[in-house]
């Protein structure tokens, strides 16, 4: 039964991103804000269903960062993303480039500011980074990066990258770490969610000035620690990896 409701809510989550995109396109052409609009309308839309379609609840703990500040998240799946936009007044995120060309998700991307990067080609991929990052400081709000840069199953174990220590320096912002246990009740692959309470905790920010070196040693602790407590809480029995080791 689960899965069928699974079905469902998948169903009706991608038809809701065809409309709102379709409604909101006359005015997010013109306007960030509106585009910034229908991307929080989705992502409420979505919550909400999760909610009694599903029994997905979702928590965010700790102060969402509403200045110009770099936010460092765990990311395991794509209802992570949904959660964290939504707290967020105006986030944008480091992601990869081609996802700029897939149909409504890059249109509306663009519009809000993201910014596109090609994994496999680390230098450049960073200076090119930094270079878009620069570009869009005339609008500041929450950057959003992945450290890790893909999702990443809970248990499984994957080093942290040091486009976010190379991005941290050179903002000289604070960086929020993020840590979450959505990948429990919403996998990575397959169609089937999970009921519980999906979590995203956003915890005490990291001042700006550390060497890079240390930043991304604390960084990764601070998000592993908490997101596998977090998972913990959520019942998961799996391996652990990544508390500071």
């Amino acid at each position: 039964m689960q899965t069928i409701r699974s079905l469902i809510f998948n169903i009706s989550m991608y038809v809701a991103m065809l409309v709102l995109a379709i409604v909101f396109f006359p005015f997010a052409l013109f306007s960030k804000n509106a585009a910034i609009l229908a991307c929080h309308t989705y992502t409420v839309y979505v919550i909400w269903t999760a909610r009694w379609m599903i029994g997905l609840k979702t928590e965010v703990r700790g102060t969402p960062p509403e200045g110009a500040v770099l936010v460092a998240a765990k990311h395991q799946s794509f209802f992570d993303i949904l959660i964290i936009y939504n707290a967020l007044p105006r986030a944008r995120f480091i992601m990869k480039r081609i996802l700029m060309f897939s149909p409504i998700l890059g249109q509306y991307a663009w519009r809000i500011g993201c910014v596109p990067v090609n994994r496999g080609k680390r230098g450049a991929a960073i200076a090119k980074m930094m270079e878009d990052v620069e570009k869009g400081l005339d609008d500041p709000g929450q950057l959003v990066i992945y450290p890790q840069g893909t999702r990443v199953a809970p248990g499984a174990d994957k080093s942290y990258k040091i486009g976010t220590a190379v991005l941290y320096e050179q903002l000289n912002q604070p960086c929020v770490p993020v840590a979450i246990n959505v990948g429990v009740f919403w996998p990575r692959r397959g169609i089937t969610r999970q009921p519980g309470t999906a979590i995203v905790e956003f915890m005490e920010p990291i001042a700006p000035g550390l060497p890079k070196d240390e930043f991304i040693k604390r960084l990764e602790a601070d998000i592993e620690t908490r997101s596998n407590a977090l998972m913990r809480e959520a019942g998961f029995t799996g391996g652990v990896v990544g508390e500071g080791d």
